[in-house]
């Protein structure tokens, strides 16, 4: 494109950006730390909670195949017949 016909939209967002920024609160960069650190003791709590969940569940599993031995095989029910004596 050349410089004397640019795009109607581009025009709009120049004409933004060099126009008169918004105020910003003075407290912004403290209630940001605020939410952050809240955000990642939560994230923490959640992970520590998953990962106990988790230690349960493989506790519990190794518990069921100790006692059930699921690769044994069942023992027949019925005796093949005696042949032969």
């Amino acid at each position: 494109m050349s410089a004397d016909r640019r795009d109607p939209r581009e025009e709009q967002v120049r004409r933004m950006l060099d126009g008169p920024h918004p105020a910003l609160p003075p407290d912004l960069a403290a209630q940001a730390v605020r939410r952050g650190g809240r955000r990642l003791r939560l994230r923490r709590a959640a992970q520590r909670t998953a990962g106990w969940l988790l230690a349960l569940v493989l506790v519990a599993f190794l518990v069921w195949v100790g006692v059930e031995q699921p690769w044994a095989t069942e023992p027949a029910q019925v005796t093949p017949p005696l042949e032969g004596w």
